[in-house]
């Protein structure tokens, strides 16, 4: 066990060195980005900058192609000089100079500037020759710079013409680098170089532009930022190993580099080490110490409930738990245990009366069905008399009472089938033209596909009842019933329209209503046969299955029923 918590500990302080590392690195590659940010909005800004000096209508005109003498070349020189001092200013840059594209016809001009050979200079060579500009770096040279420079090159032609007219060069020194290129204060050593991608020179040096001119000192990490947008890598330069990070940046062929020594980024890790030894140490003495007194304390109390637990399971329910005294955790399981067995056996005792009053209404029932059959076969009985005697409305009659009472027992069984309750809504109807000696219209749009579909008994009725006692009753002669039943998807859809006069609001606001204790009151029996039907598509099928009732003095009444597409071989209660 404490080799266990001395390994663990260990993997701690590898992996807090390794975080440790992994920080220093993300704020590195962070500020590496942060620096390209800064650097890109400069150059783009310079650009910007560039571009509002060519579009110079001033400048346009002084370049123009034209033929001249020593008296206008001179005259040319001064208004440019002019200009140029004027202009440039504005520019966020060490230095402006513009060259005519012809350089030869303008010797004085040259001459002022020093520059009298500008023309037989191979960056101007090639930036005369191309569209696109370009970056040059220019070392320092004796008597004319002390510093590097990066110069923006950049050709121009006419406002309304594509005739080369000049190149302007701005050159970038350090001061503006320095901007941009800072090492951040927490790494002493750290050293942020620009370098050229197509053969890794570097245009900037953070540390006195040591190294600027020169090749990058490792090909493998110039052969890296080549593919790459951006990383790093470890790499030995001059003896020591460092952490190179780079990022490229979008617009130039550049790479933005950070050189930290790694003994900047481990210097504190052998204080760690030393720490982590004297934590172990007294870790691995914690250890020990919590280790026997969580044994002592919760392990095997722990123990000694499991096996009350197991003695439970084998249905040793009389075991004695043994009073604890403790507040905690341990203490309630304990004190909940023993009140779990009493509750265990107070449910079997239960379970116990349960099952005898199950059996004692099982015989109840089977007794009090005999009732019923006895009083269907008394109808048949009367209806045979009648029709023996001539009376053959009242035989129907009495025909029609028993077909309902035999079609409404089902067996006992709460499943019967959609065609089956279409002859108990039939069965009904007749009765109730028999007794009101009124034809009532009703119907009837079922697909014969559907008859033989399991469906819960004593559902239709009971809506169709309602629609003859509250929509139809006072206008037998123009009121209307429609039954349609269709397949839906994986239901049967069956609608219940009538033309009378609607539902009451009350009644519809009794529909979820639970039916009051003790039987039905003269306010309650309002509705009771919607909200019974309702309550029991509910109870069986859940509440998406709760009847839609559209109803109004108006239009009349529409029931939706849906019940869902049952096995044919389930004839019992749904699950």
């Amino acid at each position: 066990m404490s080799s266990l918590f001395l390994w663990f500990a260990y993997y701690a302080h590898v992996k807090s060195i390794e975080g440790i590392s992994n920080a220093n690195l993300s704020m590195t590659n962070n500020y590496l980005l942060q620096v390209r940010t800064n650097f890109q909005n400069y150059l783009s800004a310079l650009n910007d900058q560039v571009n509002d000096l060519i579009g110079d209508k001033r400048l346009q005109d002084l370049l123009e192609p034209a033929g001249g003498d020593a008296a206008s070349e001179e005259s040319f020189t001064v208004d440019l000089l002019t200009w140029l001092y004027q202009r440039t200013s504005a520019v966020d840059a060490f230095r402006v100079s513009v060259y005519p594209i012809d350089p030869g016809r303008y010797a004085d001009y040259l001459s002022t500037i020093g520059e009298p050979n500008v023309g037989a200079q191979p960056w101007f060579r090639q930036s005369a020759a191309q569209v696109s500009p370009s970056w040059y770096l220019k070392l320092p040279e004796k008597g004319r710079m002390e510093r590097p420079l990066l110069s923006y090159v950049k050709r121009f032609s006419g406002l309304y013409d594509q005739t080369p007219r000049g190149i302007i060069a701005t050159d970038v020194s350090e001061d503006q680098f320095k901007r941009f290129f800072s090492p951040s204060g927490q790494m002493i050593e750290q050293r942020l170089l620009l370098l050229r991608d197509d053969d890794g020179v570097v245009l900037y040096d953070s540390f006195e532009n040591g190294w600027t001119g020169t090749a990058f000192p490792s090909s493998v990490f110039v052969e890296q930022f080549r593919k790459d947008s951006e990383g790093e890598k470890t790499i030995e330069v001059g003896g020591s190993k460092y952490l190179a990070s780079f990022v490229r940046t979008d617009n130039e062929p550049w790479a933005i580099v950070s050189l930290t020594p790694l003994k900047d980024l481990t210097g504190t890790i052998d204080e760690i080490n030393r720490a982590t030894v004297y934590f172990l140490i007294g870790y691995l003495l914690c250890c020990v110490g919590v280790v026997l007194y969580i044994t002592a304390s919760f392990t095997q109390p722990i123990v000694r409930l499991v096996r009350y637990m197991r003695k439970l399971e084998s249905g040793d329910y009389q075991q004695q738990i043994p009073p604890s005294r403790r507040q905690d955790e341990v203490g309630w399981l304990y004190r909940g245990f023993g009140s779990l067995i009493r509750k265990i056996e107070g449910l079997i005792n239960e379970a116990s009366r349960a099952e005898r009053d199950k059996k004692e209404l099982e015989f109840q029932v089977l007794s009090h069905q005999i009732n019923p059959h006895f009083l269907y076969n008394t109808l048949e009985s009367i209806r045979w008399k009648a029709e023996k005697h001539g009376a053959g409305e009242v035989a129907q009659m009495v025909a029609a009472l028993g077909n309902l009472l035999r079609l409404s027992l089902n067996q006992g069984k709460e499943i019967t089938t959609l065609g089956r309750e279409l002859e108990q809504v039939k069965a009904y109807v007749q009765i109730e033209q028999a007794r009101m000696g009124r034809p009532i219209r009703i119907l009837y749009g079922v697909d014969d596909g559907l008859k033989e579909l399991p469906f819960l008994r004593l559902l239709l009725q009971p809506l169709v009842e309602n629609a003859i006692q509250h929509s139809i009753r006072n206008d037998f002669e123009s009121g209307k019933i429609l039954i349609s039943a269709s397949r839906e998807g994986g239901d049967i859809a069956i609608d219940i329209i009538d033309n009378g006069g609607g539902i009451p609001p009350e009644a519809l606001a009794k529909l979820d209503m639970e039916q009051p204790p003790g039987g039905r009151s003269s306010e309650s029996a309002k509705g009771v046969g919607l909200r019974n039907v309702n309550n029991r598509l509910k109870l069986y099928f859940g509440d998406g299955y709760r009847l839609r009732i559209e109803t109004g003095p108006d239009f009349g009444t529409k029931i939706a029923l849906r019940h869902p597409i049952l096995d044919k071989e389930d004839k019992s209660r749904p699950d």
